[in-house]
Parts: C-alpha cells; structure tokens; sequence
C-alpha cells in the first residue's frame, strides 16, 4: 500500500495540486486521478476540486477532466449541476472532443430540472459539423428519453434529421451489416466446432483449434460461451490448446468471470513441460485487486499441486508464503487449499503446521481459522507440544468467535483429550461446559455428544469405547477436481452446457447405431451454380474438367477482345494473371534478409513457407527462422508491408483506410511485442567446460534384441555441434553377429516430438567390429524419452533414450554477486530446498563438489562464504537458469534450488538429497 500511495499519492496531496496556480501540477493530478479510475479505485471524493478545473483554457486538462466528469456526474449530480453553465459553454468550443465530451456529460446529470436544457443542447449538436458530435448527440437521445419519456415527439424529430445525414445513415448500415455478418461467422464456427466435437476423429479436432481461439477476440458474452466450452474441451484433449497457451493469459482489462474462465483453462493445460510458465502466470494473478479472482488463483495452484507430483512442494512452499500477505481474502483461500494439500502427506509437513499456528492470531477469516483448528486436532500427534498450547488460547476467545470456529475448537479438545489427556483435560471440561450454554443449538447438540464420547459415566453407551477409532479415524484426502468435468454430458455451445443444468427443450444426442446405415445417404445432390452476365442473362455454368477449364481460358481472352465479359470468363483471365503475379512481400523480406546475412538460400526453398500477404502469421513464421537473419526479417516485414499500405491508401475509400491504418498499427504493435520478448537483456551468462563427465554408459539395444546388432550411448556433457538446444550423445554400435550389417541408420519417420539429428547412415560394419557415432536430441527441457527407429538394411528396431534430468543442463560462470542477484529474483514458487543430514563423509568441500556435479552437468561458483557453496547451470533447450547452493549447519546441511523450471528443480532436489546423503562416491 505504501508504494501504492507514493505512486499516485493520497487524496490530500491530488486535492492541492488541483487547487494550484501551475497548469503542469493540476495536469498531473488529472493523470493521476484517471489513472486510479483506470486501476478501478473510486475516486470519487476528488469531485468538488475537479469540477473547478472545468473552465480551465489548458485543452489537455479540459479533455482529462471531462473524462472524469463522465464517469462521476451520475453520482455527485448536486455539484455537477453547480457548473451547468460552464458546460453550456464549452457547447460552442471550437475543439470537437471538448463539445462532444460536455454533451456527454450534461447527460449524464439525471435531473429532471435540465430536461430542457439537455433538449436544446441535443438540437444543436445534431446539426454539428462534426460528424463526431452528432454521433454523440445520438448516443444521448436514449439517455434523455429514459429521463423524461414526454420527450419522445421531439427526439424523433431529431432521430429523422440524424437518419437524413449521409455521413451517420452510412456509419450506421456499415456497423449493422459487419455486426449481423460477424454474428452469422461466429454461430458458424460454433456450430462446425460442435459438430466436430461429437463426430469428428480424434486426429481432426485440431482443425477447430484456430477458430475458437481467434473467437476470444470477440465482446465478453461470446467470450464466455466460447470459454466455456474450451474449459470443457480441454479437460478431455489438452494437446488441442497448448499451443496456444498464451490466448488464455488474463488481462487486466477481463471481467472477473472472463478472468476465471481462463483460469480454468490454464489449470486443465498444466502438465510437467509447462507448470514452470503457468506458475509464473499464477504468482503475477494472486497480486490482483480482483479478490475474487486472487482466491480462484489460489485454488488452481492447489489443483496444479495435486495433479502434479513434482510441484506439490514447489506450490506449498509458494502457499505457505501468502501466509504473510496483508489481504486476508488471500491469506483464508492460501489456509484453506493447503489444509488440502496437507492431508496427501501429513507427515512430511510438520514445519508448515507449526508455521500456520505461529500466524493463528493474525487470521480473521473464520473459515481460515476453522481449518488450522481441524489440522491442529487431526494431526496433533506431530505437534504435540503446540497443540495444547493453541487449545489453551482458543478457550480464551471461545465466546467471540464464530460459530464454524467453535466446532472445531470442541473437536481439536476432543481429539487432544484422547491422545494427550494429562495436559488437556482441565481446558477440555472447560470448553466443554463453554459449549454447553452456547446460543447456537449445533454447538450445543456437538458438545453433549462429544462429552458423552470421550468421557465415560454410568450413562455413558457402547459406543465411548470406540470414541478414539471414531475420532481420529483416517480420513481420505479431498479430491481437487475441475468444476467442468462432467459438463461434456451436454452438448457444447447449449443452453443446457452454459447453465451445467439440463434447459427445457434439451435434445440429446442419438447412440451410435448398432448396423451402419445405407450409403446412400451419404450421396448428394449437387446444385449447378448460376450466374449473371452484366446485361441480366442468366448463363448456367457447368463444372470442368481441366482440360475443358483450359480451353475456356484462351476463350475466354478472344471474348473480352470482342467486347462480350462473362463471370467465368474474366475470372479465368484473372487466374492466367496469377500465374505472373509476383513474390509476396514477406518471401522478399526473407530471401534479402538470407542474402544480406551471408546465406545461401534458394528461391524454391523460400517458396515452401508461403503465407497471405496480409496474414498476421507472418510474425510468427519468422521466430522459426535463424537468429541471424531473425531481426533483418522482421523490419524487412514491416517496412514492405508499410510501402503497401501507402500505395493502397492513394486508390481507396476513407473506410478502407481506416482499416489498413488499423492493421499497420496492429503489425507495429507485434514488433514491438516480439522485439520485446525475443531480445532482452539478462546478466552475462559464460558457458563452461563440464566439471564432470560420467563415463558409465547406458544400453539402447541388446544383441540379442538387434539380432546381432548392439548399442550403448553416453552423455558427453559438452555443448552440441547440431544445434544450441539440442542435448550432445555419443553411441557405439557393435556387430557381434558373424555377418556384417548394412546401411545402419536412424528411421526419418521416427521420433516423437523431440527434434533429433540422426547421424550419417553406416555403410557397412563388419562382423565383431564397433564404430563410434555422435548425435544430437532436443528433449524440451524434459526426462520424456526420445523413442525412434534404429534400422538396419533388413530390420527395425525400436529403441528410447531416456535422459537424467541432470544432463538436460549444461554449466555456467558467473560472479558470486551475479549468482546472488539472480538467485533474488527466483524465489517464492521458482525456489526449491529440503535440509538433509548429513554423514560425516560428505561434509568436506571436496566430497560436495564431486556428489553435486556428479548429479547434474553445473559448473562451480566461487563462494567467499566457508560453509556455503555455490552452483550454476542453464537448461540445454531453453536457457533457463538454474542456480543450487548447499549450506552446511553442522550437522544439517541446506539444499536451496532456485529456477523457472520448477519441475527440473523438484528432481534435482530429490536426485542432491539422495547424492549427499549416501555414503560412498
């Protein structure tokens, strides 16, 4: 809050620069205000000392304060009446923006007192020579009529003048044409998708992709559905989205539904490859003002915890730090969702118990309060000394808290009673007899129940010898599950879909048929098209052959020549045009960039990547191509591109312009954004020669397998020659057959999404012989194993190399001040440690070093601390850093791991706890 209000600053310190003699100070109190309106802070109190500046002659802080007038007018009408003069004035302003905006705004004043005031300014501004204004005049006619319907002879006076002007009456047939054509395309697309959901094959439904995702694009309430029925897709086929991934990042501008939507989205895509990203993206939402979406985000991190097992101490971790949050909203959902988490593995979590009841007097939240109680009794027995402790507190506020809290308060004395009576006995009758004259008959019912449970008397039944197995019997840990897994029951795109609830009407979808219908339905009838000639005559125009379609070509040339012009004719002409059309811009912006940079490039191998001129794709082919020509593609783009648009703009309409300048802007802005992610700047990273290279080789193929035919591979843990993210083997192939085999190779169809470069296929290898070949993988910053081909003349073999997260890495330099400001910018969720004990073995440096670097391919930081060293890699695929430290605390030893990747992160931790643990080499 307190960088917040040096940002912007307090209500008082923006009230006396509006009040001010300098220009420049009210000028950036106005900045500061809309810029709190735009963050959703209600600025309202500001209003008395905004209206003064209503007069004032500075164009750009007349414009700022209109804009705030419009969005307050409504609310503080009494003050805005005060400067209905000022507003009547500014009516004649020989600037547009400053007439609209004073229309906008005197009728925004709901006071039937200046209904004729609002009349006459309405009049005037619908014979405006600004076709600006009159819009706005038209947009304030619905606003004057809901105020006083009496006024309905006269505005239809006004609405008739508005429908004569040519410059609205075309505005208006253009946006009810696009919105009626936008509407048809986006039911189209809904229904297509539909109907390949539920009939498609499975290898098909990637085709539907594109569509939904580019539908996002349009207003919020065809956002929803279609949201909605992604949310659904996705669950079932999470390979159809992941792609695109990014379409379902929030925006800030998202409505809190929309928000939520997406959210839902990115949760069913999270997998091992992409928790790291998705993570990122969740740390950056639970920091919303939107409380109702920070708590959702807080749920799906528990979901992408429980889902996936290599991050469930990554997110609790992450969890546990909320704890300390300021807003209370985040610190009840962070309690809540790990009280969850919590129940898979107890045991193991003893520390973050305490943690929470260390922070129990801090949280308000009832329900937050009610679930540290619940893990306090349920788990007592792995805090048996603050359990007590939190018991004797809470019989001290039992009588102020909340109903829900008070239920667990009787179970948590219940559940200490049996397990640690001699401690808890007096402060359980307490409670008990607390809850005995409670107001609320539930407490008081739970009470006499548990009395009767736990303390045994004459009265007491059969079932107090059970009270232990009753109470502290196990309990199966909640399932954290996707609120839209059983929506895929409706059909997408139905009412019944968008409720979750079966609408009247509903149709479900027929069985499949047990016998295969005739095929003759499948057979119909083909329509002929007709079309016009230009003197009205209808010609029937018969599908061709391409013979016959060649023919009507040089027809069709002799026609034009004597004056008679067909559809199909000129059409053909237009195809023999094609034939000599030139190269689209983009393949000219490649093929210069290639030649500029010094690579040999053919025009046939240009011709493969071809895109529609305007196509916005266009900046996405270009993050495929070599980083040396990357950057020369990009302006080359953009600059031909802007060349087109200048040459358009000299033979078209004023509406086709403004689109073309729209998508100038729009290829301007993709630069921007591409130069911006592409090409930052991180701390120097040296690569390094590996301090350790493992000469234990791992088998691919048994001789027995390959009939005669043997391979080991090995990680040579050096930089690969193929390719910056590709991962270096070495294979040895042995023939330990008595014939030789022939044409050894790795199959071209073969791998299975890994990008792989397979090495020169052996000719020939003799009987008893071996020979040593290098090739390269791509693993994705994965352990999946590469799966592929290895083939010989006669036969195929199917073989996996399976890599050590440790050899997805290769090792770094860097300062020990670099290390240390890195390490500072992954921490929360993109850190990982464990502490460990260590045997006395281990404890040198040396026995550090060797088990660290043994493990994973990291280079050595130089540490000035005695007891702490320091470790540095990046990740062989993408690049991300990944930096472990190992603290000695005799005779514990800390394991801190911190990355982006907090999958390889969980792995290594658990792969250097097993290391430093062990005895041995």
């Amino acid at each position: 809050m307190c960088m917040y209000i040096c940002v912007y600053g307090s209500n008082e310190d923006l009230k006396e620069m509006l009040e001010s003699n300098k220009e420049s100070l009210k000028l950036e109190a106005m900045k500061r205000i809309v810029g709190l309106i735009a963050k959703g802070k209600n600025a309202s109190e500001l209003f008395p000392a905004v209206v003064k500046n209503v007069a004032s002659k500075n164009i750009e802080l007349k414009k700022l304060v209109y804009v705030y007038l419009v969005r307050y007018a409504e609310e503080q009408q009494d003050l805005a009446l005060l400067s209905i003069s000022t507003f009547q004035r500014a009516l004649k302003d020989p600037n547009q923006l400053i007439r609209a905006s004073a229309l906008r705004v005197l009728s925004s004043i709901r006071v039937p007192i200046i209904v004729p005031i609002m009349m006459l300014a309405i009049k005037e501004a619908a014979t405006d020579l600004s076709p600006y204004v009159r819009k706005t005049a038209a947009h304030a006619i619905q606003k004057l009529y809901s105020l006083d319907p009496d006024q309905k002879e006269h505005l239809i006076e006004v609405i008739e003048k508005l429908l004569k002007d040519k410059s609205t009456v075309k505005y208006l047939d253009i946006h009810t044409n696009m919105t009626k054509m936008l509407l048809v395309i986006k039911m189209v697309v809904m229904a297509v998708s539909q109907l390949y959901w539920h009939l498609a094959p499975k290898h098909e439904l990637s085709i539907i992709t594109k569509s939904l995702v580019r539908l996002l694009r349009s207003h919020r309430e065809v956002q929803y559905i279609v949201l909605q029925n992604i949310a659904t897709m996705s669950i079932q086929r999470k390979g159809m989205f992941e792609p695109f991934m990014k379409s379902f990042y929030v925006r800030s501008t998202d409505a809190t539904h929309i928000k939520t939507l997406k959210l839902e989205i990115l949760t069913n895509l999270a997998n091992e490859a992409n928790i790291s990203t998705i993570l990122r993206e969740f740390q950056t939402y639970v920091k919303s003002q939107d409380k109702a979406f920070a708590a959702a985000t807080i749920q799906a991190i528990g979901r992408c915890a429980t889902n996936i097992s290599e991050v469930t101490d990554t997110c609790l971790n992450g969890l546990v730090l909320l704890l300390s949050n300021r807003d209370e909203t985040v610190v009840a959902e962070s309690v809540v969702v790990i009280k969850k988490l919590l129940q898979t593995q107890p045991s193991q979590h003893s520390d973050i118990i305490k943690h929470m009841a260390k922070l129990f007097d801090n949280i308000t939240v009832p329900m937050a309060r009610a679930s540290i109680l619940w893990l306090m009794g349920e788990y007592c027995e792995h805090v048996p000394k603050i359990a007590p402790d939190v018991l004797r507190k809470m019989a001290k506020t039992f009588t102020n808290e909340e109903d829900i809290v008070k239920l667990q308060i009787v179970n948590l004395a219940a559940k200490l009673y049996l397990t640690n009576s001699k401690q808890t006995k007096l402060l359980t009758q307490y409670i008990l007899n607390l809850g005995k004259y409670d107001q609320n008959y539930d407490i008081r019912d739970r009470t006499r129940f548990i009395r009767q449970l736990i303390v045994p008397n004459e009265k007491s039944g059969a079932l107090s010898k059970y009270a232990r197995r009753i109470l502290m019997a196990p309990k199966p840990a909640p399932v954290l599950q996707s609120a839209f897994k059983d929506r895929d029951r409706f059909q997408l795109g139905t009412l019944s879909h968008t409720l979750n609830s079966q609408a009247s009407g509903y149709l479900e979808l027929s069985d499949w048929p047990a016998v295969a219908p005739d095929q003759s339905v499948r057979n119909v009838e083909v329509v002929e098209p007709v079309r016009k000639q230009k003197n009205g005559n209808a010609v029937k125009v018969e599908s061709r052959s391409e013979s016959e379609s060649g023919s009507e070509s040089s027809s069709s040339e002799s026609s034009s020549e004597s004056g008679s012009e067909l559809d199909s004719d000129s059409d053909s002409g237009t195809d023999q045009k094609k034939n000599t059309k030139p190269k689209p811009v983009h393949f000219v912006a490649y093929y210069s960039a290639c030649v500029t940079s010094g690579i040999n490039v053919s025009l046939q191998q240009v011709e493969k990547k071809e895109v529609s001129l305007l196509d916005l794709d266009d900046f996405l082919i270009i993050t495929y191509l070599p980083p040396q020509i990357m950057q020369k593609t990009l302006l080359l783009i953009i600059m031909t591109k802007y060349i087109l648009i200048h040459i358009v703009l000299s033979i078209s309409t004023q509406f086709f312009v403004n689109c073309m300048c729209s998508l100038l802007h729009l290829c301007v802005f993709l630069a921007c954004q591409f130069d911006a992610v592409s090409w930052h700047v991180h701390v120097s990273l040296q690569a390094s020669s590996p301090v350790f290279v493992p000469e234990t080789s791992h088998e691919l193929l048994h001789r027995m397998t390959g009939k005669g035919l043997s391979a080991q591979y090995r990680f040579t843990r050096q930089p690969c020659i193929y390719g910056n993210s590709m991962v270096s083997l070495q294979l040895t192939l042995s023939n330990s057959s008595d014939q030789a085999l022939e044409n050894i190779h790795i199959s071209e169809k073969s791998s299975t999404g890994q990008n792989i470069h397979r090495f020169n296929a052996i000719e020939r290898l003799e009987p008893q012989a071996s020979v040593t070949v290098s090739m390269g993988v791509d693993f994705n910053d994965s352990t999946q194993a590469a799966n592929f081909q290895l083939c010989t003349k006669e036969d195929e073999f199917s073989v996996s190399i399976q890599p050590a997260v440790g050899e997805l890495l290769l090792p770094i330099t860097m300062s020990e001040a670099d290390f240390t400001k890195e390490q500072g910018k992954l921490m929360g969720m993109n850190e990982s440690s464990a502490t460990i004990t260590m045997t006395p073995e281990n404890v040198s440096s040396q026995s550090v070093n060797r088990k660290v670097v043994s493990v994973a391919n990291i280079g050595v930081i130089p540490s000035s601390q005695e007891n702490i060293y320091r470790f540095a890699g990046k990740t062989v695929s993408s690049g991300s850093l990944v930096l472990v430290s190992v603290a000695l605390k005799d005779p514990d030893a800390v394991i801190t791991i911190n990355t982006e990747k907090t999958v390889i992160g969980s792995m290594l931790l658990r792969q250097f706890k097993t290391a430093l643990t062990n005895s041995g080499p």
